[in-house]
């Protein structure tokens, strides 16, 4: 796992399963439920789990407006990924928005999956990745690294030492393609590596970093991912939406509104930026100026049902 905790260092404190389920009271648990199945109106109340990744609070928080103007009573439950995990699983938690497969949450997914209902793929490009500036032409690939390593100083400027995306680097990606004979790993964190970035393209520098998608850096930046014809930085993944069981018959209406959800990475990391940047302190106005920039999002994820909203 690559884990962010993996590559932010944003876990959400650490939550025992104990202290999620006390957390997460009666707010979700299916055995408080009066479905549709029931004879009940559709239940709307709903308990996000909400681990502190990037793509989780940008979309977490996309989707509690959403759901709060649609008449849902939305509780956000920040928690660590195992609580999570066995708190849906339990039925405290009705919906997560960040699940990674097939490989970053399969542990998880084995123990966990046959309580849990898959809603669907929301993005399908999550990956690791050694990126350059755009406007350094020459070079397209990992190997191509080897022929430019006077200019970039001999340094790939990477983020946590403890991340996995550290880790797949320094012992799969440059040993694999011979960069560990020119190139040093220089690891400190995220903000660090972020800042490098960001002082390398005013000044139209060269720079490699290690970075990942989903990523608000790709809004920000004209950036080229470097390709990867070994795979020694891993596959694509895609990341779903998850539901406790039973979600599926008690929100029937946000069920069929999850088999809709789609965000490419225009659209993802546009969200991040006004999110978790822009809207630092206030990340759900920042969901809803995204939501106000992207009528055509609602359209087709709620269909009719998004006929009256203003954002």
């Amino acid at each position: 796992m690559y884990s962010r905790k993996r590559m932010t260092a944003l876990s959400a404190a650490g939550m025992t399963a104990a202290l999620l389920l006390t957390a997460c009271g009666g707010g979700g648990s299916s055995e408080n439920l009066t479905g549709p199945e029931d004879g009940g109106e559709e239940n709307k109340e709903i308990n996000i789990a909400l681990i502190a990744w990037e793509e989780a609070i940008a979309t977490t928080n996309m989707w509690k407006v959403i759901l709060e103007e649609k008449g849902y009573d939305v509780t956000v439950t920040d928690v660590d990924v195992a609580p999570m995990y066995q708190g849906a699983a339990n039925g405290d938690v009705d919906l997560f928005l960040d699940t990674w497969l097939p490989t970053t949450h399969a542990d998880y997914w084995k123990d966990y999956g046959d309580s849990l209902e898959d809603l669907g793929v929301w993005y399908d490009n999550a990956k690791l990745t050694l990126t350059v500036p755009s406007y350094m032409e020459d070079v397209n690939s990992i190997p191509d690294l080897t022929d430019h390593a006077d200019e970039l100083g001999g340094q790939i400027i990477g983020i946590d030492p403890g991340a996995g995306l550290t880790s797949t680097t320094q012992n799969e990606a440059m040993p694999g393609y011979g960069l560990d004979e020119d190139f040093e790993l220089v690891t400190s964190s995220t903000a660090a590596m972020l800042a490098e970035l960001d002082s390398a393209i005013a000044e139209e520098e060269p720079i490699v970093v290690t970075l990942w998608r989903p990523h608000p850096a790709y809004a920000q930046y004209d950036l080229k991912d470097l390709k990867d014809p070994e795979g020694l930085m891993g596959g694509a993944e895609e990341i779903h939406a998850v539901g406790r069981t039973g979600f599926g018959e008690d929100y029937p209406e946000l069920a069929g509104w999850m088999e809709n959800f789609e965000l490419n990475d225009e659209e993802l990391a546009t969200l991040e930026v006004l999110t978790l940047q822009e809207h630092e302190d206030d990340p759900e106005a920042g969901a809803r100026a995204w939501l106000a920039d992207n009528p055509e999002f609602l359209e087709r994820t709620l269909g009719e049902d998004a006929e009256g909203l203003e954002f």
